[in-house]
């Protein structure tokens, strides 16, 4: 781990060279663009320990793994979740809309993590159509098809570079909501910013997200 007097800490993601992940260890390691935001209220309710404050809407809405490990230190009623395989909201789609028209949310976080299940699905066949045919009674050759049928839309490759590419989709998809990529470590519970290249920073929306 890197740290600088300037800059937020730097550390590398041990299955990702070339994406880098911003430590979030003060309110100062906040990117400027977060900051005074949902997004950034996530982060220093998780990470930084601040005090709950009392909603009655939701801020922001966070897209994340289903994943048993990952737990998020944040108030009640601050956020919908959606909880996919591998933060993938590719087929969520509606219910984002939903979020965004109806609830109001100007904010979104997709959040992925390290040692996700969705990374190398084929490495997991056999254990898959094993499971299947032992626990619910499925026949060798229908669970095979299950299996071929759907692991290609789920599988995510790199946990960092899909979430990129989700967060790169859905600020397409939505220009004026603000979106932001994070990673979750399992070793440490905390949430990391994965840090973009210059030209997807500068594509963020102008809008302030002010946080209310």
């Amino acid at each position: 781990m890197r740290r600088t007097a300037s800059l937020p800490s730097i550390i590398w993601h041990e299955n990702d060279r070339m994406n880098k992940l911003l430590a979030i260890s003060s309110e100062g390691d906040i990117l400027p663009q977060y900051r005074g935001t949902a997004i950034g209220l996530l982060l220093e309710y998780h990470n930084l320990g601040r005090k709950y404050e009392s909603y009655s809407n939701a801020q922001l809405l966070i897209g994340m793994c289903m994943d048993n490990r990952k737990h998020l230190h944040i108030p009640d009623n601050f956020a919908f979740i959606i909880r996919s395989g591998g933060a993938n909201l590719r087929y969520s789609e509606f219910k984002v809309s939903y979020a965004i028209a109806v609830g109001n949310v100007r904010c979104i976080a997709l959040v992925g993590h390290n040692q996700c299940g969705m990374v190398n699905l084929i490495g997991r066949k056999e254990q898959f159509i094993r499971g299947l045919v032992e626990s619910t009674g499925w026949q060798p050759q229908a669970a095979e098809e299950h299996f071929l049928q759907f692991a290609p839309m789920f599988e995510i490759g790199n946990e960092s570079d899909f979430i990129l590419s989700e967060v790169k989709r859905l600020r397409l998809s939505y220009p004026k909501i603000l979106v932001a990529p994070l990673l979750y470590q399992v070793e440490d519970n905390r949430l990391y910013l994965i840090q973009e290249t210059t030209a997807a920073s500068e594509a963020l929306p102008d809008k302030k997200h002010n946080a209310p």
